[in-house]
């Protein structure tokens, strides 16, 4: 089997696999083992970016965990600190974020990892109706702990939770990358 077509376009493994199992009527398990007898022997090279996930977290792949956990960090203090008037409507704005958009992005994230999977828009409205979803269950949650519904543990609970749901989804993005493009010939 030829894989030089999909060397030149840099495909990934599995479109590569696919698309030749599609070609060649074999099956993709064949088309799989041939492709890899083809690496192992020096004729292709199969690049995978980062080679664990912990360099994938400190990549710049891994910037979006960062940015959320920031935000997550950011929304959390403004709600315990920000109490006087001109923070205070920073404070609503961050919260209304806080609430209604990032445990639900996160959860969408981790449910899709690739960016094609959906359009902008599917994804800010999952994001939303999510994030309707699973804020009350926290809340729910929390009410039958000892914690109570109140500012505090609402507050953590939804930062953890969203902190826990970005570190999978830049896990799932990681594995996502990790079969790796077929990108030259040797």
């Amino acid at each position: 089997m030829d894989f030089s077509e999909y060397a030149k376009r840099c495909a990934t493994v599995r479109e590569a696999v696919e698309a030749e199992a599609r070609r060649s009527g074999k099956s993709r398990y064949l088309v799989a083992y041939e492709l890899m007898l083809q690496v192992k022997s020096g004729r292709l090279a199969v690049e995978s970016g980062v080679d664990n996930a912990l360099a994938y977290f400190l990549s710049p792949g891994g910037s979006w965990f960062w940015l959320m956990a920031s935000l997550s960090l950011t929304a959390s203090l403004l709600a315990f600190y920000a109490n006087s008037p001109p923070l205070l409507y920073v404070r609503y704005v961050f919260g209304a974020f806080f609430v209604l958009f990032l445990p639900g992005y996160a959860l969408v994230e981790a449910l899709y990892p690739r960016g094609g999977d959906l359009s902008p828009l599917e994804r800010l409205a999952l994001s939303i109706g999510l994030s309707l979803a699973v804020v009350p269950l926290v809340g729910l949650v929390l009410n039958f702990t000892p914690f109570g519904i109140r500012l505090a543990p609402v507050v953590i609970s939804l930062a953890a939770l969203t902190t826990a749901l970005s570190l999978y989804a830049t896990y799932r993005r990681f594995k996502a990358e990790a079969l790796g493009a077929i990108c030259r010939e040797r």
